[in-house]
């Protein structure tokens, strides 16, 4: 463990500061590339135009002509957090765009795997629908378009996934990912780009003069055209699937989400957002994006690891309170239910992973664990707390849940700064051919699918890639931080303000580092670790969640701020991430 600062360009902070930007948020925003106070216009006019998506004029002309023939949609999408809201942010959309008839469907993760496959299409076709429309998948899903073509339906691909060596036939493409793509934002999520798609259809059916001229008067309003709809509603829903999704926060994403959030406080969101919220125990008024990353997104991301995304779903379409709660409390339920498999789960391939990286002469640069009692619906989660408890790249599979497929092996990967996991499967692909059943995903995160007989070699073949491609400086885990906190900015009020900022994957949230008199520590709940310590000769409170060793006297810490509410009273808190000794 190293503990780092980041640098902060004098300059930077000090123009934002002169511009009026509190010093603490200068000195934070600076050392995260901000350089002028107009970078941190969050306002909708700043929000890239959706021109610049290569393939857009043809999917809203696409989108125009179905909805003037009266065309039968249906939406096939995802089954996370971010594929659940780019549905319902589509399904929504389009309605108030003027489709009467539009449908979705999720594929099973067990029993239809990932994407757009031959037999989804024909599921389609079967429900009488006439285009096919795939949000946050689809681009590596050539078989599958092939299919519903051949089929006859007309297809649109959204998607943000890295694409294959070959693109799928559909009739439009929208990936900011895909090959002779210009667009500004590469990391837009499934969400945000099903969300740009709906504003290029609005723009094409205002130059049809599907809508009311904006000044028409009373009389001509009454004419029979509908008024152009404000699509910002849905913002909401972009903004929890943005942040669920753990895209890169660049400068449009973050637009994106604060507009979101600041909806979300204003209470203008779905009735399923705001019961998830209520189920949460989270507070509307003060919602943050730890709030959707990790109470409202891991709720919906349940439903499609253990049950059917379906319920994400329908909880995000819903209109009416008392079915929204309802859907919210079983969502809560099977949650509940997921942090059960997961914990248990955790443990055994911690064991596992700690003992091939600690009792190994030579411990591999990358892990793969597996186990027949897993449950490939949590696999991710379990490999995400090992790559952070062994900062290594981690795949943990479980055997296939799908009828006939009991021989498989499902996987999902986590990876770390510097190692491009999906890179990392396409080489071991290369070298060893017939390993990989199938795979897909970013640089940070990746699935695939094994023969169960080559998990072996599988294993192998990653950790030689990982050792080819990192060394023992990227293998050491950095926490990155802001430095030492002036105690002036130990209040609470300034953490409130910090926590309603936008922060996230690539524009970090603050984490300062200093080294702290620890007073007194003890064990809570049997693996947290209770602090009492000294800031710059201030008393503070302290929480390790998941430490168990006790720390000494003095140590070097990083830390985020967070307010601890206890009869009335609200006292800022220091949440440990590590310590250097």
């Amino acid at each position: 463990m190293k503990i780092i600062t980041r640098e902060i360009p004098p300059r930077a902070a000090w123009a934002l500061e002169q511009a009026g930007v509190h010093p603490l948020l200068a000195r934070l925003y600076a050392a995260r590339g901000v350089c002028a106070r107009d970078e941190l216009d969050d306002g909708l006019a700043r929000l890239l135009p959706p021109d610049g998506l290569k393939g857009m004029a043809q999917a809203a002309q696409l989108l125009a002509d179905a909805l003037a023939q009266n065309r039968r949609l249906l939406i096939v999408a995802d089954y996370d957090c971010d594929g659940a809201t780019a549905c319902a942010v589509g399904v929504r959309g389009l309605r108030m765009l003027g489709a009467r008839h539009v449908d979705y469907l999720v594929p099973d993760r067990v029993i239809d795997g990932y994407g757009l496959t031959p037999g989804i299409a024909r599921r389609v076709r079967e429900r009488g629908a006439d285009l096919l429309i795939t949000v946050d998948n689809g681009i590596a899903s050539v078989d599958g378009v092939a299919e519903a073509k051949a089929l006859g339906l007309g297809v649109l691909v959204t998607d943000h996934h890295l694409p294959g060596a070959e693109l799928p036939q559909a009739d439009a493409i929208v990936n900011p990912n895909q090959p002779g793509c210009t667009f500004g934002s590469k990391a837009l999520a499934g969400v945000g780009v099903m969300f740009y798609v709906l504003l290029a259809l609005r723009s094409e059916l205002r130059a049809r003069g599907v809508f009311q001229a904006p000044d028409a008067t009373p009389a001509a309003a009454g004419a029979g055209k509908p008024a152009q709809p404000r699509l910002d509603a849905l913002l909401a829903l972009v903004a929890l699937g943005t942040v669920a999704d753990v895209v890169r926060l660049d400068a449009n994403n973050r637009r994106l989400v604060a507009q979101g959030l600041r909806r979300v406080r204003a209470g203008a969101m779905p009735a399923g957002m705001a019961a998830l919220f209520h189920a949460a125990g989270r507070k509307v008024a003060a919602a943050s994006t730890l709030d959707l990353g990790f109470a409202l997104g891991p709720r919906i991301n349940a439903a499609g690891r253990l049950a059917d995304m379906t319920l994400g779903i329908e909880c995000l379409l819903t209109d009416d309170p008392g079915r929204a709660a309802e859907l919210a409390g079983l969502l809560d339920g099977i949650n509940r239910e997921r942090r059960a498999i997961e914990g248990s789960m955790r443990e055994q391939a911690l064991r596992m992973a700690e003992g091939l990286v600690h009792e190994s002469a030579q411990p591999p640069a990358a892990i793969s664990v597996f186990d027949p009692g897993f449950h490939e619906g949590v696999v991710g989660i379990v490999a995400a707390r090992i790559k952070d408890r062994l900062h290594r790249p981690t795949f943990v599979f479980a055997p296939s849940g799908a009828p006939g497929r009991e021989h498989e092996f499902k996987g999902s990967g986590r990876s770390i700064v510097g190692f491009h996991l999906r890179d990392a499967l396409d080489l071991v692909a290369k070298r060893h051919p017939g390993v990989l059943l199938k795979f897909g995903g970013h640089a940070m995160a990746a699935g695939c699918t094994l023969a169960g007989p080559t998990f072996e070699l599988f294993g192998q073949a990653l950790a030689q890639v990982a050792q080819e491609w990192l060394d023992i400086g990227t293998l050491t885990r950095r926490i990155e931080t802001d430095g030492p906190l002036a105690p002036e900015y130990c209040r609470a009020d300034l953490v409130d303000t910090l926590q309603r900022e936008v922060w996230g994957q690539g524009f970090a949230p603050p984490t300062f580092s200093e080294e702290v008199e620890v007073l007194s520590q003890r064990l809570v709940g049997e693996k947290h670790l209770s602090l009492k310590l000294r800031h710059q000769g201030r008393p503070v409170d302290g929480i390790w969640f998941g430490r168990t060793e006790p720390l000494p006297a003095r140590v070097l810490l990083a830390f985020r701020l967070d307010v601890n509410e206890w009869k009335g009273e609200r006292r800022v808190q220091f949440l440990v991430e590590g310590a250097q000794f």
